[in-house]
């Protein structure tokens, strides 16, 4: 047998001591009040955005940039006026400033002349390098060989040879030489002849010739002095060819490859006297 009563019919609530329960809303209530509150809610806000907006809307216009006309430099902005009959804004009383400053550059204060009695400026020490004064010329110099001192360095026929040289002035000229600073290296030696011709080696054969001033001629023309013992003797190596000296083979003057003996050392040690002329 089913536990469920049947409900009475609700126009009949007395009967089997049922009634309905008038405490709650039905549904349809419920959703009239929660509509009426959404709506009321949308209301307070569109109006509170309406009085913002209205409240704001004369600093806005107040502050709108616009650019200025043909009279100020492109690119620069102020801040437009209001008109007469709008809105007045906070700040309206104080002075606005200008849009384009008055002076663009800023003042300069002139110097003052000097009165005519001041003393004039010391003049000023010139700057341009002094010339120094051209070194004497050197002494003419003779070059005699250690191994025989009867002989010395003498130009003939062009070419540089050991001889022995007579009292006639013509051998002592060819004898004499001028030593000059090296042409291709300043702390070594150049040779010249009274004719001022250069000594230089040409086929590792020391020569009298003239410069056409090539780097090559600069180069075999300087000999760098390498002294071989406290006596002052000293032999010279080229500076081109290094590890080459000049020595004397056959009395003739050549530059040849060092050889550590004592002939070798020999043959290619000088000492540098007194021109002969």
């Amino acid at each position: 047998m089913s536990e469920e009563k049947s409900r009475p019919p609700q126009d009949r609530p007395w009967e089997s001591g049922w009634a309905p329960d008038t405490t709650r809303a039905p549904g349809t209530r419920r959703l009239w009040l929660a509509g009426a509150l959404a709506l009321a809610t949308i209301t307070a806000c569109v109006t509170a955005v309406t009085v913002m907006d209205e409240s704001e809307e004369p600093a806005h216009r107040a502050a709108e940039p616009t650019t200025l006309g043909g009279s100020a430099p492109g690119g620069l902005i102020s801040f437009a006026t209001p008109s007469e009959g709008g809105t007045a804004t906070p700040g309206a009383g104080r002075a606005r400033p200008s849009p384009t400053p008055a002076s663009s550059a800023p003042s300069v204060t002139p110097s003052p002349r000097p009165s005519a009695n001041a003393p004039e400026p010391p003049p000023k020490a010139s700057t341009a390098p002094s010339k120094r004064p051209k070194p004497p010329a050197s002494p003419g110099i003779s070059i005699r060989a250690v191994d025989f001192p009867d002989r010395y360095w003498r130009v003939r026929d062009g070419s540089v040879l050991l001889d022995r040289i007579g009292s006639g002035s013509e051998q002592r000229e060819d004898a004499t030489f001028r030593r000059v600073t090296g042409l291709s290296d300043s702390s070594c030696h150049s040779f010249t002849t009274s004719d001022g011709r250069h000594l230089r080696h040409r086929g590792f054969v020391l020569v009298a010739d003239r410069d056409d001033g090539s780097p090559l001629f600069r180069q075999d023309a300087t000999f760098c002095p390498r002294v071989w013992s406290p006596s002052g003797t000293l032999s010279l190596e080229s500076a081109n060819y290094p590890g080459r000296f000049l020595r004397h083979r056959d009395f003739q003057l050549r530059l040849d490859p060092y050889e550590h003996s004592h002939q070798y050392r020999s043959d290619a040690s000088f000492q540098i006297v007194s021109g002969l002329d």
